[in-house]
């Protein structure tokens, strides 16, 4: 089949509507199950991608969540802590397999954000993760093939209707790629380049160690920038990223998103958060959304009474702003991507706040001085990569 209609456009006025090959030849996706839409493929093809060069960079399985064009989140599967399992809700479930694992980091880093997400994992999809996927809101997935146990499990999911795509791992685009934009035809070289821990090697501070596990959390971070839209920066930790600010025509603006996201994933492993005293009948999303405002600035809306009785059993104590930021400095290790070069070192100001010790960026502003003077203040260990990852 070299070309799949689909309901409507980005919106439903957008008709018609379809994915197609130009050369004739056959679609590299096969629809298992449900009807995927417009924006669904560019999400699931955008996180295969994404899946495809984490899984090729590090080694292990990898998954993302996409909503609109840019990841929520994107992880590889390694093993969860007790803590982790408790913020991303599987603390119930037996050992995961290393894919679930993934989709459960990828899931839970920013789980506000990935409400309604479409996924992508680079393996086979198994029962373990397809577990995890039926129980959570989402649009679909696309992976390069589905066990038997895994693609009956996602089928009963949403009566039937859940979007269930499968990939050739094996397809490879032309070099070129060209689309429209109000009629007018665009055309480049797909961004194809190998992003390596080769290009951690310039480290331009005083600081100049970067362990290796530090090295593939920028390595996880620049791949995930690859496939975000621009303006794009992105924090990660432990095999995983924890806060991605996409789309944003500041840079520090996008510093400041991110690092949010970052201190909220921090946040919620905080004792007061993991202890709240939720009510047995209320559902994960409503937990998400009660624990987003208690770690937030508006927490007086959810602890006011007539409001906290209806998530918990007892009225928590205020998260004070102290007590945020006292738990926040405990925070170490982090390492910090950006697309493009910092252009001022308020955006370091801003990034050690939520615990970075590890930069990669390409360089190349007139104020590169002041971006390493900022980082040497602070004993920031960065690197300059050279190359400028924008997506769009």
């Amino acid at each position: 089949m070299s070309e799949l209609s689909l309901k409507y456009g980005c919106n439903p006025n957008q008709k018609p509507a379809r994915i197609f090959m130009q050369d004739g030849q056959e679609l590299p996706v096969k629809v298992l199950s449900g009807t995927p839409g417009y924006i669904n493929f560019l999400d699931a093809l955008n996180g295969w991608q994404l899946v495809r060069e984490l899984k090729e960079a590090t080694g292990l399985p990898a998954a993302t969540s996409f909503k609109h064009v840019s990841p929520a989140g994107a992880a590889c599967g390694r093993p969860l802590s007790d803590t982790l399992k408790k913020i991303y809700w599987v603390e119930d479930d037996r050992e995961l397999s290393p894919l679930a694992c993934a989709y459960a980091r990828a899931r839970g880093a920013d789980r506000m954000s990935s409400f309604g997400d479409f996924i992508a994992l680079s393996d086979v999809c198994d029962a373990d993760t397809a577990r995890l996927i039926k129980r959570e809101v989402s649009d679909g997935v696309i992976a390069p093939g589905y066990t038997e146990e895994a693609l009956t499990i996602l089928r009963e999911k949403k009566k039937g209707k859940y979007n269930v795509i499968e990939i050739d791992s094996s397809y490879r685009p032309a070099a070129t790629e060209v689309k429209q934009v109000f009629g007018v035809s665009f055309e480049q070289g797909r961004n194809e380049l190998p992003l390596t821990r080769e290009l951690l090697n310039n480290v331009v501070t005083e600081a100049k160690e970067i362990p290796e596990s530090a090295k593939t959390d920028l390595l996880i971070a620049l791949i995930t920038l690859k496939y975000t839209q621009s303006n794009s920066v992105c924090y990660a930790l432990d095999g995983q990223a924890i806060g991605i600010g996409a789309g944003q025509q500041s840079r520090v603006h996008c510093t400041r998103l991110a690092g949010q996201k970052a201190d909220n994933w921090y946040l919620r492993q905080s004792p007061k958060v993991l202890n709240l005293p939720f009510r047995t009948d209320v559902k994960r999303a409503d937990r998400d959304n009660a624990i987003d405002v208690y770690i937030g600035e508006e927490s007086e809306d959810l602890l006011r009474d007539g409001s906290w009785e209806r998530v918990f059993t007892v009225k928590p104590e205020a998260f004070t702003r102290e007590e945020k930021r006292q738990w926040l400095d405990t925070l170490h290790g982090v390492s910090l991507a950006s697309d493009a070069f910092f252009p001022f070192g308020d955006n370091i100001e801003r990034a050690r706040k939520s615990g970075v010790s590890y930069i990669a960026e390409p360089g190349g502003s007139i104020r590169d001085d002041q971006v390493i003077e900022t980082c040497n203040r602070y004993g920031i260990a960065m690197a300059f990569t050279g190359i400028r990852l924008f997506h769009h």
